[in-house]
């Protein structure tokens, strides 16, 4: 039986590092209010788009993997923030790495965007199908925010995260997943203004909006997560007790810690870096993974549980079996996307047209 074997991980967080102390300087909110609610102390803010995010990820998973850009043929993009509409991101990342001939598409379920793309490459490699492809969660969550929004603005940052799948006889990889959608309650988080449910004919159309309905969100995204999860766990036929790494979705440190509890999982076993990037959506996930590779907390033949929750709402939850190796064969260490603004420069345009609708709105 062929599997779809993970050799290699990178992740790109941009240097522009946004606090909550510099939050306060333009929202009613303070470093204890956004600290205790959400377990965030700052975020990225990213110079570049999401495709140049994402294949800086790319190239550093390529590296640790070994693997030339030619070498792949399949790249699967998880963002709900493309540069354009059409064409799509990942034909852009092909471009920009230099690998002329893998198929490409975009994947959009928000948050848990990145396990759904990892499972659809899992199956396509394991049906024949591929070979080798890059599965890559990049988000630039920064452009949606509006500014003057306290209970959105806090909550998210920019980075991507990608992993290289090949196809191996090793037991190894996604082994088990769980994705779904409960559509019924889709409007509790969405961004309006945006895409062709605008009214693109007001000028001008306003600032981007994010509906978000903290409290039934949370219960949501509690149950959703851990329902799938356990239902991979049935699945998969394996205990709490077999789980060696828990890598949730970092949304907020709160639902980690109810999913935790829920789930049973020790401390020293989970997966948490909110509090360095916020939520970064579809790209929480792997750069938590290549995180938890480079801390030492995933070792060879360690069995990972994932879960997440996103607009829609989808939800969805894995279990990937680590392989043999968690050293890299090489490494890729960015340099030409470097950024001379800081993070209060980069959001300067934006925050004074949020403030301003905000202002003239009241």
């Amino acid at each position: 039986m062929q599997y779809a074997e993970i050799t290699g991980w990178g992740k790109y967080t941009p240097p522009s590092v946004l606090t909550n102390d510099q939050l306060a300087t333009f929202i009613d909110t303070s470093d204890e209010w956004i600290s205790s609610r959400t377990g965030i102390k700052e975020r990225r803010i990213s110079h570049i788009n999401t495709a140049e995010m994402a294949t800086l990820a790319a190239k550093q998973a390529l590296a640790r993997a070994g693997l030339l850009a030619e070498d792949i043929d399949m790249i699967v993009v998880a963002t709900c923030s493309p540069d354009l509409l059409v064409p799509n991101t990942a034909s852009k990342v092909q471009q920009l790495l230099g690998s002329n001939h893998a198929a490409c598409y975009d994947l959009s379920a928000a948050c848990s965007g990145f396990l759904y793309a990892l499972q659809s490459a899992t199956a396509q490699i394991r049906m024949g199908m591929a070979n080798k492809a890059l599965v890559i969660g990049a988000e630039r969550m920064s452009w949606f925010m509006n500014w003057s929004k306290r209970d959105t603005a806090v909550l998210f940052g920019d980075g991507a995260g990608a992993v290289v799948l090949e196809a191996s006889e090793n037991k190894s990889g996604l082994l088990a997943s769980k994705i779904g959608c409960d559509s019924s309650a889709r409007d509790i988080l969405k961004v309006s203004n945006f895409g062709t449910d605008m009214d693109r004919y007001v000028n001008p159309p306003g600032p981007l909006e994010i509906a978000f309905q903290g409290p039934d969100i949370f219960k949501r995204a509690v149950r959703g997560m851990g329902g799938a999860t356990q239902a991979v766990l049935k699945a998969a036929k394996l205990s709490v007790d077999d789980v060696d790494v828990l890598v949730p979705h970092q949304a907020n440190a709160r639902i980690i810690e109810t999913l935790q509890q829920h789930l049973k999982v020790a401390d020293d076993k989970v997966m948490v870096n909110i509090d360095k990037y916020g939520n970064t959506s579809a790209a929480t996930i792997p750069i938590a993974l290549c995180e938890a590779v480079e801390q030492g907390l995933i070792e060879p033949g360690s069995n990972i549980m994932s879960a997440a929750f996103g607009a829609g709402l989808t939800w969805a939850a894995a279990y990937i079996k680590w392989g043999e190796r968690t050293t890299p064969l090489s490494d890729y260490e960015q340099q030409e996307q470097d950024c001379d603004k800081n993070a209060m420069e980069l959001t300067r345009i934006a925050r004074e047209h949020c403030l301003a609708a905000s202002a003239s709105e009241s």
